[in-house]
């Protein structure tokens, strides 16, 4: 069986989408270009750094992209490089990632709501840009067609 455009338009899988993003990069202090370009890792299963820089020709220009999403435990290296059989190193995205992508999925397909409890950090409405995610994300989750 073959998904067409319209059965995605039916389920409305995109018209939340701006919202999960904010909130994903918002509770994992990641950039939306980003969470964005770990998706598209994610579906390449393994990559090199080639195809990591070729990926990231579609988005903003960010010289530490690479070491900070490392650092930060999104990208695990799934073989490493010996200099002499295995000419470089293979890449994969981490559990973490795979976690919170999986995550992003099930809530856009609304098998899963974003939690508004404390570990939420737009639960405390210290700015007004919390207050207005708050609202979108309620009328999100009280969304009958969604």
């Amino acid at each position: 069986m073959r998904i067409t455009a319209e059965d995605l338009k039916e389920i409305n899988l995109l018209k939340y989408y701006r919202v999960v993003r904010k909130w994903a990069c918002n509770q994992n202090d990641i950039k939306d270009a980003d969470l964005e370009l770990l998706i598209y890792l994610s579906c390449l299963n393994r990559f090199t750094r080639d195809e990591f820089i070729n990926g990231i020709y579609a988005y903003s220009w960010d010289k530490k992209r690479w070491d900070r999403l490392r650092d930060q435990g999104w990208i695990d290296v799934w073989r490493h490089r010996n200099r002499t059989t295995i000419k470089y190193s293979i890449f994969k995205t981490s559990h973490k990632c795979n976690v919170l992508i999986n995550r992003v999925y099930k809530i856009l397909l609304g098998e899963e709501d974003i939690p508004m409890t404390s570990s939420n950090k737009y639960y405390n409405n210290k700015s007004y840009t919390d207050k207005v995610m708050n609202k979108v994300i309620d009328d999100m989750i009280k969304d009958p067609n969604r």
